[in-house]
């Protein structure tokens, strides 16, 4: 999505400095999510799920801030930039948003079974 942004602000001539702060953030969040990702996996094989919580909790939030705090920053050097940041912000979240829930609904019931069980705390271990 970030590749798809980067015509329409060069095109529309939006302050290149949102782009850049607002996906500099991105793609650190993205980075955040894929290793908290795996430290959760880790933590629910090891029964460990208050681990798996507090880290799903703790870079949930810590994205939030980061992306935001990334805005506000530009924003106060620049409202332009700032604002085209938090646009394009807002559109990633949209879009991811869209396609975890897209991934859901077209997931196998199988993985949706898991899934239920994890979130019930069945862990798939017969707990």
């Amino acid at each position: 999505m970030l590749a798809a942004a980067l015509p329409v602000f060069v095109l529309a001539d939006l302050p290149m400095a949102g782009y850049a702060v607002c996906a500099a953030a991105w793609i650190l969040a993205s980075a955040i999510q894929l290793a908290a990702d795996r430290h959760v996996k880790r933590s629910l094989a090891r029964g460990s799920r208050n681990s798996a919580l507090g880290t799903l909790a703790a870079a949930t939030l810590g994205r939030v801030w980061l992306v935001a705090l990334a805005i506000l920053l530009v924003g106060l050097s620049d409202r332009e930039s700032g604002l085209a940041a938090a646009v394009l912000a807002a559109v990633l979240v949209t879009v991811h948003l869209a396609g975890i829930a897209i991934g859901r609904l077209m997931s196998s019931d199988d993985e949706r079974a898991v899934s239920a069980r994890l979130s019930k705390g069945g862990g798939g271990r017969g707990i």
